[in-house]
């Protein structure tokens, strides 16, 4: 049984870990109410931006034109993994990682192989998961959440489509977890490029029936909305991702609380225990003394 001393030392570290933690469970809930607020006001315009590319695209001849919506025979791959730049978030980067392992495994093993797969990281510990596994991975937007803006996420989006429409990567693909609430992200793979029209099978694009009228004409239009579109798309994931990163680190936090709450309540137990033991042995001691004295008098 461990010593008084020992069992005071452990209350009081896990008291310290519990304060941390609660803390830290209300710094992210502040942080996710925010974070919460700018996805869900992106979210319909994204949606519905990207449902108007998906129609207007599928109908439009001169669209095929465009360089962002060439399909290749794919031998060059990049995915934008989107994780955070700190743990203590649960299972929310390890749940990204593991996805993009498995559509390398499933999809792109053959370029895997070839050395021709590229990770663009959005986020720390997506970046170290990779150089871990001998992966080629650009980390010129690693820090994107240390000041998070449509402007950062734009950057990494230009780069991206200015390497797949000089022929560097024959598709791109992101990872990133969406926010439902604060105990549920959803891992999403969403192909970026070449982008897909509402006309294809399995595009996730609702096709509608509109006709459109174009001002100041259809190719003009098309030519700037489709990376308008492509940007827009990509600050959806990322702020998708940073909202459910919150989620996660406060939903993590409050069960470790609980779970010092809980670990405290057993060391106060045997703490009495161990102290009840003491005095016992003590008092049984001091007895067992009295009557040696009365023995020998």
């Amino acid at each position: 049984m461990a010593s008084l001393k020992e069992v005071r030392a452990r209350i009081s570290s896990i008291n310290s870990t519990q304060q941390i933690t609660k803390a830290m469970k209300m710094v992210a809930a502040a942080k996710l109410r925010r974070a919460q607020d700018n996805i869900t006001q992106l979210r319909p315009y994204a949606q519905k931006l990207s449902q108007m590319l998906g129609t207007v695209s599928a109908g439009a001849e001169t669209a095929s034109e465009n360089p962002y919506k060439q399909t290749r025979s794919i031998g060059r791959v990049l995915l934008i993994v989107v994780t955070s730049d700190r743990g203590l978030c649960g299972a929310f980067n390890t749940n990204v990682v593991k996805a993009a392992l498995t559509l390398i495994d499933e999809k792109y093993s053959a370029q895997a192989r070839s050395g021709n797969v590229e990770i663009m990281a959005i986020g720390k510990k997506g970046a170290e998961a990779f150089q871990r596994r001998g992966f080629k991975v650009n980390t010129s937007h690693v820090d994107a959440f240390g000041s998070l803006s449509f402007a950062t996420v734009r950057t990494a989006a230009e780069e991206a489509m200015e390497g797949f429409a000089n022929g560097r990567y024959d598709i791109v693909e992101v990872i990133y977890n969406e926010f439902k609430n604060a105990a549920m992200q959803i891992v999403r793979t969403e192909q970026m490029l070449p982008i897909v029209s509402a006309d294809k099978p399995g595009s996730g694009v609702a096709a509608a029936s509109v006709n459109y009228i174009f001002e100041p004409s259809e190719v003009e239009i098309i030519t700037e909305l489709i990376p308008k579109t492509i940007k827009i798309q990509l600050y959806k994931a990322v702020l998708d991702s940073n909202a459910s990163e919150h989620g996660a680190r406060m939903t993590a936090m409050d069960k470790a609380t609980e779970n010092a709450g809980e670990l405290l309540k057993e060391l106060r137990l045997v703490y009495n225990r161990t102290r009840q033991a003491a005095i016992t042995t003590e008092i049984l001691e001091i007895v067992g003394g009295a009557e040696a004295l009365a023995s020998a008098s």
